[in-house]
Order: structure tokens, then C-alpha cells, then sequence
């Protein structure tokens, strides 16, 4: 047996496989136009209409959808959804604003901001996975990841004005919640505190496994708070260096 066919026995071996031919280039075009739809001021360069831009989110994303899912119907579902995302992201854009002295303007966010890429992305991710649309919501939010070293999974449910401030190295799991005007420093970790195995010592997929934030809470950098039975309270502040494994007293 060479080379060649080696390989091609190989891939065979793998299992739980699909083939999607999926366009990460096109993907990942998808969240720049719908960036320049929703902020067309910052992109003056460009000659952008609104009509054809917005043809051509539905399009690729049509598209897209259409190689990894059987419902016609989501990507017509998400476009309409768009002005819901976008209010959404203003939101987020005034409460990074408010939250970080550094920033000057609103252009400055959208343009440079890690923690802005971060949310953005998750934005628009998460409509996707929350439509049961396979892949293409992880690949969104990994090119952030990737951008920015904010690895926010798309299944998590984050409310408004949410605010990253520097970001770097912020891990929030696929089942965490978090609340509304909630401020989060680099090195924040909402993570898992144990993996549930079968009998077999297989690794159970799903259930809660990630921490519930409120409302109002500030975690500041560094702090991590494992489990999924594990929630922090609405007005709490976090210290730097917090290890959290149980729902704490409230920190103010």
C-alpha cells in the first residue's frame, strides 16, 4: 500500500464525520460585511450600498447554511433577526465605552477594540447556533478567538451591554449565562469544574456545565469561576485571582 492510499484508508478510520464543504473565507466575510451593514461610518472607504451589501450577507449566508443544514428557511430567519443584532451590539459598543477610560470614540471600538471583535462575532454566532446551525457558529467565533484571544463558544447566553476590557485569555463556556451591564477583565474563566463520564468512561455530551453571572457584576482579571450549579450573584464584584467552585457570598 503507498502513500496515497494509506491516507485515504485512514480517513475512513475517523468517525462522526460529515462532508461540508464549508467556505471559512466566506464565513468569516460574513461577519465583515454584516460589520460594515451595521457601521457604515467607519468604513468610509468603501463604497458601500446598503441593498447590494445586504444581498450579499443573504446570499453567502443562504449559501453557507445550505451545505451543513436542510432548513431552507434559517438563513431568511437570521437576516431578519439582523436589526435585533444590531441594537444588541450598539449596546455592547456604548458599555465598552463606558466602561473603559481608554476609550475615546465609538469608531475607536468598533475599529481596534479585541473585546468588541469578540462580542461582535459572538453576536452573530450565537443566532446561528441557536437555529441548530452546525460548524459555521464555531468557526465565527474561533476566528475571534484567534483575533483577539477571547474564546467566547456560541451556545453561551450572554445579555446587554456587555463589556470585555482588554480580554485577553477570557474563556466563557458554552452553557454559562450572563446577565445584563456585566464588566469582565483578561484571564476571566467560566468554566467547567468537572467532566461527567458514562459507565465506559466516555465523555457525557451536555448538560449545564458552565457558571450563571447576574446582573450588574464586574469580574475583574484573572478571576475563574467553575460549574454549572455554580452562580454569582446580581451586584457582585469578583476580586483579581478569585477561584470560585460554589455559589459565594456576595462580593461588594
Amino acid at each position: 500500500m503507498n502513500t496515497l492510499e494509506q491516507i485515504r484508508v485512514n480517513r475512513q478510520s475517523l468517525k462522526n464525520t460529515a462532508v461540508f464543504y464549508l467556505d471559512r473565507d466566506r464565513t468569516i466575510g460574513l461577519l465583515d460585511d454584516i460589520k460594515v451593514l451595521f457601521f457604515p461610518q467607519c468604513f468610509s472607504g468603501k463604497d458601500i450600498d446598503d441593498e447590494e451589501l445586504l444581498k450579499r450577507i443573504s446570499d453567502d449566508l443562504r449559501q453557507e447554511i445550505s451545505k451543513v443544514s436542510k432548513d431552507t428557511e434559517a438563513a431568511d430567519r437570521i437576516i431578519k433577526r439582523l436589526p435585533i443584532i444590531q441594537d444588541a451590539v450598539y449596546k455592547d459598543v456604548e458599555a465598552i465605552y463606558n466602561g473603559d477610560p481608554s476609550a475615546k470614540t465609538y469608531e475607536e471600538i468598533v475599529l481596534s477594540f479585541p473585546g468588541f471583535l469578540a462580542v461582535f462575532a459572538y453576536r452573530v454566532a450565537h443566532e446561528l447556533y441557536v437555529e441548530n446551525i452546525p460548524v459555521i457558529p464555531r468557526i465565527m467565533t474561533e476566528y475571534a478567538h484567534e483575533k483577539t484571544g477571547i474564546d467566547i463558544n456560541p451556545g453561551a447566553t450572554i445579555g446587554e451591554y456587555f463589556c470585555i476590557d482588554h480580554g485577553t485569555g477570557i474563556v466563557i463556556g458554552e452553557t454559562a449565562t450572563v446577565g445584563n451591564h456585566v464588566r469582565m477583565y483578561h484571564g476571566v474563566t467560566l468554566g467547567v469544574r468537572s467532566f461527567r463520564k458514562d459507565k465506559f468512561g466516555n465523555l457525557l455530551k451536555g448538560g449545564k456545565r458552565h457558571p450563571d453571572v447576574g446582573d450588574n457584576v464586574i469580574l475583574y482579571a484573572n478571576a475563574t469561576v467553575l460549574g454549572g450549579d455554580t452562580r454569582i450573584e446580581s451586584g457582585s464584584v469578583i476580586p483579581t485571582g478569585s477561584l470560585i467552585i460554589q455559589t459565594p457570598e456576595t462580593f461588594k
